[in-house]
Formats: structure tokens, sequence, C-alpha cells
């Protein structure tokens, strides 16, 4: 006898909910973070793979690679507000094995070369795939 609930995923009402967040702000990015999607998206940056807005248990964050095991956030001027809550989800990230790089807004928009560089270091460098042309 096969049973099929035991074969799908079964939605919670926090899963859903998160799904649906995550999926409005990926229709309502800001600039910093549009201008370091486009350089993430496509496997732009070093080959590596980008997903964005992803929820991660209670949250949400900005751009991950699950290859590197690398969490990138981006922050706003909110952020200088709420220290706390940042130390919180980084401690929490770091818990579940993923590293945690963080930019503000302005360095994005005025340096995103600089930024790209850091986050490809912590990345390892090109991806092994990634091999000479």
């Amino acid at each position: 006898m096969i049973h099929y609930a035991a074969m799908a995923k079964v939605w919670t009402i926090r899963d859903t909910t998160q799904r649906d967040r995550a999926r409005r702000l990926r229709r309502e990015d800001t600039p910093a973070e549009a201008r370091l999607w486009n350089a993430l998206r496509d496997r732009r940056l070093g080959g590596w793979r980008w997903k964005r807005q992803v929820p991660s248990g209670p949250y949400i964050v900005d751009f991950y690679c699950p290859e590197a095991a690398l969490v990138v956030e981006v922050d706003g001027g909110q952020h200088a507000d709420q220290i706390a809550y940042d130390e919180r989800r980084t401690a929490y990230l770091e818990r579940h094995g993923l590293r945690v790089l963080r930019f503000w807004n302005s360095a994005v928009l005025t340096n995103s070369d600089g930024v790209c560089l850091t986050i490809l270091e912590a990345c390892g460098g090109e991806h092994p795939t990634m091999g000479p042309g």
C-alpha cells in the first residue's frame, strides 16, 4: 500500500507565509539588491550559483550560495537601529553551518567591484568547475 501523504511536502502556514514573503521581497528589491543580484545571477560571479530572498528558518536571507554555504546580506540604514536582531540572525545562520557577509547598501552602490571581489574570495575563488577556458 502506498501512502501518498508521505511522499508530498506538507506545507504549514508558516512555510507558506515565509515563501510568499520571500516572493514579495524578490519583486520589491532595493537598488543595491538589484545591482548585486545582477552581478551574482546566472553564475556570473566565478561560476557560483546564487539564490535570492531565500527562507532559512525564521529568517529570509538576501542572497544564498548553497555550494559555498555563504549568505550575503545587503543592509540599509534601518539595520543601524536593529543591531541585536542582526546579531541573533547571524548567530542562527552560523549555528546552521552558514557563513554570513554583510554589506551596507552604499558599499554595494559605490563599490560593487570590491563587494563582488570580497564575495568571490569568501566562496574560495573561481568555482571548481570553472577551470581555465
